[in-house]
Protein backbone atom coordinates (compact mmCIF):
# COMPACT_ATOMS: atom_id res chain seq x y z
CA UNK A 1 0.00 0.00 0.00
CA UNK A 2 1.31 3.74 -1.10
CA UNK A 3 0.72 6.40 0.69
CA UNK A 4 1.85 9.79 -0.76
CA UNK A 5 2.31 12.91 2.07
CA UNK A 6 2.46 16.32 0.95
CA UNK A 7 5.08 18.45 2.47
CA UNK A 8 3.56 21.87 2.49
CA UNK A 9 6.23 24.29 0.63
CA UNK A 10 5.68 27.07 -2.63
CA UNK A 11 3.69 24.30 -4.88
CA UNK A 12 1.34 23.73 -1.64
CA UNK A 13 -1.72 25.98 -1.36
CA UNK A 14 -1.47 25.81 2.62
CA UNK A 15 1.13 25.52 5.21
CA UNK A 16 4.10 27.94 5.37
CA UNK A 17 5.66 29.72 2.63
CA UNK A 18 9.28 29.83 2.05
CA UNK A 19 11.30 32.92 1.01
CA UNK A 20 14.73 32.60 1.27
CA UNK A 21 16.88 30.81 3.15
CA UNK A 22 16.71 32.57 6.81
CA UNK A 23 13.17 34.03 5.91
CA UNK A 24 9.90 32.01 6.04
CA UNK A 25 6.26 33.60 6.61
CA UNK A 26 4.19 31.39 8.91
CA UNK A 27 0.52 30.19 7.52
CA UNK A 28 -0.97 32.20 10.16
CA UNK A 29 0.22 35.87 8.59
CA UNK A 30 -0.68 34.77 5.46
CA UNK A 31 -4.69 36.08 5.16
CA UNK A 32 -6.73 34.53 1.89
CA UNK A 33 -9.71 36.70 -0.03
CA UNK A 34 -12.23 34.62 -2.55
CA UNK A 35 -14.13 36.17 -5.50
CA UNK A 36 -15.24 35.58 -8.71
CA UNK A 37 -13.26 35.46 -11.39
CA UNK A 38 -13.74 37.62 -14.27
CA UNK A 39 -13.74 36.48 -17.98
CA UNK A 40 -14.62 32.88 -19.79
CA UNK A 41 -15.49 30.54 -17.32
CA UNK A 42 -18.41 28.09 -18.74
CA UNK A 43 -20.63 27.08 -16.57
CA UNK A 44 -18.77 28.07 -13.54
CA UNK A 45 -18.19 31.44 -14.22
CA UNK A 46 -21.11 32.87 -11.92
CA UNK A 47 -20.48 30.16 -8.95
CA UNK A 48 -17.10 29.36 -8.30
CA UNK A 49 -14.91 31.91 -6.10
CA UNK A 50 -11.84 31.49 -8.21
CA UNK A 51 -10.54 34.62 -7.61
CA UNK A 52 -7.61 34.53 -5.12
CA UNK A 53 -6.41 37.62 -2.65
CA UNK A 54 -3.32 37.18 -0.87
CA UNK A 55 -2.52 39.39 1.53
CA UNK A 56 0.43 40.18 4.35
CA UNK A 57 2.25 42.65 6.30
CA UNK A 58 5.92 42.31 5.40
CA UNK A 59 7.06 44.57 7.84
CA UNK A 60 5.79 43.03 10.82
CA UNK A 61 7.07 39.06 10.41
CA UNK A 62 8.87 37.68 12.86
CA UNK A 63 12.78 36.51 12.22
CA UNK A 64 13.48 39.79 9.96
CA UNK A 65 16.89 41.49 10.79
CA UNK A 66 17.12 45.35 10.95
CA UNK A 67 18.29 46.10 7.52
CA UNK A 68 15.92 43.63 5.62
CA UNK A 69 12.53 45.49 7.24
CA UNK A 70 14.38 48.54 5.84
CA UNK A 71 15.16 46.71 2.55
CA UNK A 72 11.38 45.73 2.53
CA UNK A 73 10.10 49.10 3.64
CA UNK A 74 12.08 51.23 1.17
CA UNK A 75 11.32 48.37 -1.92
CA UNK A 76 7.69 47.83 -1.07
CA UNK A 77 6.61 51.15 -0.20
CA UNK A 78 4.92 51.77 -2.86
CA UNK A 79 2.56 48.68 -3.37
CA UNK A 80 2.24 49.15 0.67
CA UNK A 81 -1.54 49.97 1.47
CA UNK A 82 -1.87 50.64 5.46
CA UNK A 83 1.24 48.21 5.56
CA UNK A 84 -0.41 45.88 3.77
CA UNK A 85 0.62 44.23 0.84
CA UNK A 86 -1.95 42.32 -1.64
CA UNK A 87 -1.22 40.17 -4.30
CA UNK A 88 -4.33 38.60 -6.75
CA UNK A 89 -4.32 35.58 -9.09
CA UNK A 90 -7.19 35.07 -11.25
CA UNK A 91 -5.19 33.61 -14.56
CA UNK A 92 -6.59 29.97 -13.81
CA UNK A 93 -10.09 28.44 -13.36
CA UNK A 94 -9.79 26.06 -10.05
CA UNK A 95 -9.12 28.53 -6.97
CA UNK A 96 -5.99 25.95 -5.73
CA UNK A 97 -3.83 26.88 -8.81
CA UNK A 98 -4.85 30.70 -8.20
CA UNK A 99 -4.11 30.26 -4.53
CA UNK A 100 -0.79 28.47 -5.81
CA UNK A 101 0.15 31.18 -8.54
CA UNK A 102 -0.48 34.19 -5.52
CA UNK A 103 2.24 32.01 -3.25
CA UNK A 104 4.47 31.50 -5.96
CA UNK A 105 4.05 35.54 -7.02
CA UNK A 106 4.57 36.55 -3.22
CA UNK A 107 7.10 34.63 -2.78
CA UNK A 108 9.24 36.27 -5.75
CA UNK A 109 8.04 39.94 -4.44
CA UNK A 110 9.60 39.28 -1.29
CA UNK A 111 12.69 37.96 -2.41
CA UNK A 112 13.28 40.40 -4.72
CA UNK A 113 12.60 43.23 -1.92
CA UNK A 114 14.85 41.25 0.41
CA UNK A 115 17.69 40.55 -1.65
CA UNK A 116 21.36 42.92 -1.11
CA UNK A 117 21.40 45.64 -2.93
CA UNK A 118 24.17 45.08 -5.80
CA UNK A 119 27.86 46.18 -5.40
CA UNK A 120 28.85 49.97 -6.79
CA UNK A 121 30.33 50.08 -9.64
CA UNK A 122 33.97 50.39 -9.61
CA UNK A 123 34.98 53.43 -11.78
CA UNK A 124 38.19 53.09 -13.68
CA UNK A 125 40.68 54.92 -16.09
CA UNK A 126 40.10 54.77 -19.95
CA UNK A 127 43.36 52.24 -20.95
CA UNK A 128 45.71 53.99 -23.31
CA UNK A 129 44.52 52.05 -26.04
CA UNK A 130 40.80 52.98 -26.26
CA UNK A 131 42.52 56.76 -25.64
CA UNK A 132 44.52 56.18 -29.08
CA UNK A 133 41.64 55.58 -30.68
CA UNK A 134 39.48 58.08 -29.67
CA UNK A 135 41.98 60.73 -30.78
CA UNK A 136 42.28 59.10 -33.75
CA UNK A 137 38.44 59.00 -34.61
CA UNK A 138 38.43 62.82 -33.53
CA UNK A 139 41.01 63.26 -36.14
CA UNK A 140 39.59 61.79 -38.91
CA UNK A 141 36.61 63.40 -38.47
CA UNK A 142 38.23 67.04 -38.34
CA UNK A 143 39.91 65.77 -41.88
CA UNK A 144 36.36 64.89 -43.01
CA UNK A 145 35.22 68.03 -42.08
CA UNK A 146 38.38 70.08 -43.44
CA UNK A 147 37.99 68.41 -47.19
CA UNK A 148 34.09 69.78 -47.21
CA UNK A 149 35.37 73.25 -46.32
CA UNK A 150 37.82 73.73 -49.31
CA UNK A 151 36.67 74.95 -52.77
CA UNK A 152 39.62 76.06 -54.67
Amino acid sequence: MRETVSVPGIDDASGDLPVTASVVVPASALSWRFSRSSGPGGQGVNTADSRVELSISPLELAGLTDPQRARLAARLGPRLVGGVLTIAASEHRQQLRNRQAARERLAAVLRAALAPPAPGRRRTKPTRGSKERRIEAKKQRGQLKKQRRSWD
